[in-house]
Formats: C-alpha cells, structure tokens, sequence
C-alpha cells in the first residue's frame, strides 16, 4: 500500500457504519491492508492493524456516517472515508482529498406525484441536510420553513407534514414506491477521503504515499 520505513506512527483512519462500510473495506483490501475477516461480525468499534512489511500500522475506528468529519478535524482520525454529502452539509475544516468513485446517489428535490406543493407565503420542506437546502433555495430565491428529520422522509409529506423532501437517493425506487416524484438534483454524491490538516502537514511522506496508492487503486 504505501511505504514508511522510517515513520511507524500509526496512522488512524475512520470509516462509515452503513452503506458506506462494505465498499471501504473492498477498498482498503485492495490496498493490500491486512483486515481480519471478524469486519463483518465482530462488534468492536477499534481495530488494530500491525505493520506489515513496508505498511505502518494502522487503527481503524468505526463512526457514524455523520461524525466521520468531526473526528478527522478535531485530529482523532489522520484520515476518513465519508459522503461528499455530508461535507457539503457540515462544511469541516478538512482536506478534501480524493473521490474514491463508489457509494454514488444523489440529493434530491422530490414531492407527492398527484399533489401539487401547498399555496403558503414558505414552502415547507423537509430534510436531514438543511444548509445544502438553504442554499439551493436561496439561490432561487425561494422562502422555505426547514422541518429537519432524521429518518423515514419520504413519510413527511403523504401525512401533511411539509410539501417536499430533500433526501438522498440511489435509483429513486424507494421514492416511487411512496407515491413520490424527483423533482430536481441538488447534488451527486460518492465517498471522498478526507485528511486532517495537521496530520497532512506532519505526516506527510505518509499521507502522500498513501494519497499514491489511492489514486492508482481508482
């Protein structure tokens, strides 16, 4: 994966639970980490992974989705994989580094396909991801009132709650299940991997060898 003969700090690198988890690990083996087999059953959220060979050692944590960008800011994490919606969204103070080209969806617009959005001074909308939907309305100089949820959006408006959703979406099938239409794309989305800033300056040689052998994987 990446050369450090002189430097064996370990280097600590932060994963999504859900979704994104299967696709990190793929990724990281074919980076010729040496995972255990127990990813996919054990319960720890740490993991120890020795050095090996030319590759330093390497901790793995696992996080919510969400708190991935928190831990490679404050400096927990030299390293994260998480949704390029959620740095969107969160806008950390982190490097941005690489689209690693899978776990790709899309946010979107979508709202009730045989009702037409309410007559209100403000749109109600909806959402996990209220600053992207801040300003996607703003930009269109659209007033909205912002409900935010954290799960089954598709929900909101069938029962009255708000006219639109802004939520992520892979096919759109879950959507149509609903009685749900796309209405515009606020974004498309896919995994990044992000560096902390000081671990990128100290660490360097490092994180580049690395930052290397990501880009020739992709």
């Amino acid at each position: 994966m990446m050369s450090s003969k002189k430097n064996h700090r370990v280097c600590t690198i932060a994963l999504s639970k859900g979704k994104l988890l299967p696709p990190s690990l793929a990724f990281l083996r074919r980076l010729k980490v040496n995972l255990p087999e127990s990813f996919a059953t054990d319960r720890r959220l740490i993991f120890d992974i020795p050095a090996e060979g030319a590759n330093p050692p390497i901790k793995i944590i696992l996080a919510r989705a969400t708190d991935v960008p928190t831990y490679v800011e404050q400096g927990a994490a030299d390293i994260g994989i998480v949704g390029s919606d959620l740095l969107s969204e969160q806008m950390r103070n982190v490097y941005e580094r690489v689209d690693l080209n899978f776990g790709h969806c899309r946010l979107v617009l979508a709202e009730p396909k045989e009702k037409k959005v309410a007559k209100r001074l403000k749109i109600r909308i909806a959402t996990k991801y209220p600053n992207m939907t801040e300003r996607y309305f703003a930009d269109k100089g659209v007033p909205i009132e912002i409900i935010k949820l954290y799960g089954s959006i598709e929900i909101a408006p069938l029962v009255g709650l708000v006219d639109q959703i802004v939520d992520l979406s892979e096919t759109g099938a879950t959507l149509k299940a609903q009685g749900l239409e796309i209405v515009d794309t606020l974004a498309h989305c896919s995994a990044r991997m992000i560096v902390n800033r000081a671990s990128f300056k100290l660490e360097y040689p490092m994180i580049f060898n690395l930052l290397e052998a990501i880009q020739r994987a992709i």
